[in-house]
């Protein structure tokens, strides 16, 4: 029986100057802005392409499939809940079409003020989006950027498949744990 059991972590709160940003235009998809969630103050900042869902269609909060994946490869890595702080690329959940490149470009300025602010030691960017992003290279792919790390705008940075892509094809378990452990590694390694 395993130990782990996946829990809600609190969100830090989106500055106030930007909680009503409108630049990018998801604010007309009527979603929230997710500024980020865990411990601010982690050494180990985990970007995703945007927030997932967050409550029941009764308003009840609860532990989407994303996090609940999230937390169990942390978990087997040996990582703390407090080592750990979430962020995306979008600050709100798309919920229908919308230009996909200028809201991404639009919106990484939000993630570079959030970088420059917190000084992470180490970025796990999860999934191709969010490796595109980060990496401002549309040709970036998990598959072939996983197992090394990368200086990304000065950060040592570490890739990894998103977690709903290892809940969909249960096979990639495997490589996304790998992945976890080799970021756990190096972080332990800045530790001691």
């Amino acid at each position: 029986m395993s130990d782990f059991c996946p829990v809600i972590w609190s969100e830090e709160p989106t500055p106030d100057h930007l909680i009503n940003c409108r630049e990018c235009g998801l604010y007309k998809h009527g979603s929230r802005m997710i500024w980020g969630e865990g411990n601010p103050d982690a050494p180990i900042m985990i970007i995703l392409d945007n927030p997932g869902a967050r409550e029941d269609r009764e308003g009840n909060t609860i532990v989407c499939g994303t996090r609940q994946t999230l937390q169990q490869a942390a978990h087997k890595a040996n990582l703390k809940m407090d080592d750990i702080y979430v962020t995306y690329i979008l600050k709100r959940k798309p919920v229908r079409a919308y230009d996909k490149e200028l809201v991404r470009q639009t919106c990484m300025m939000h993630l570079d003020e959030q970088i420059k602010t917190k000084k992470p030691a180490l970025i796990f960017c999860l999934g191709n989006v969010a490796v595109q992003s980060f990496f401002q290279n549309p040709e970036a792919e998990v598959k072939t950027f996983r197992g090394t790390w990368h200086n990304v705008q000065g950060y040592q940075t570490a890739v990894a498949y998103h977690p709903l892509a290892v809940r969909r094809r249960p096979n990639l378990w495997s490589l996304f744990l790998s992945d976890w452990l080799f970021v756990a590694e190096r972080y332990h390694k800045l530790n001691h």
